[in-house]
């Protein structure tokens, strides 16, 4: 059985806006806590490539956001 972890950046008063990532055997398992019936599969290195492109797409310093925070 997999053991979810919920994102450090979880909103909401119920905690029912998370993402939550388990370990596969061989990939990463992500869900969104509303719907967790609905587990979609990645490798880690498709993760990390989306995480990077996004990271780099939301943050623009030259427009006054604020730096992303990673927790690891």
């Amino acid at each position: 059985m997999a053991q979810w972890q919920k994102s450090s950046f979880s909103g909401g008063a119920n905690g029912n806006e998370c993402v939550e990532l388990a370990h596969g055997e061989a990939t990463l398992l992500l869900r969104e806590s509303d719907d967790p019936a609905r587990i979609i599969t990645v490798t880690p290195t498709a993760l990390a490539a989306l995480l990077q492109q996004r990271a780099h797409v939301s943050y623009r310093p030259s427009h006054g956001g604020a730096k992303p925070r990673w927790s690891g």
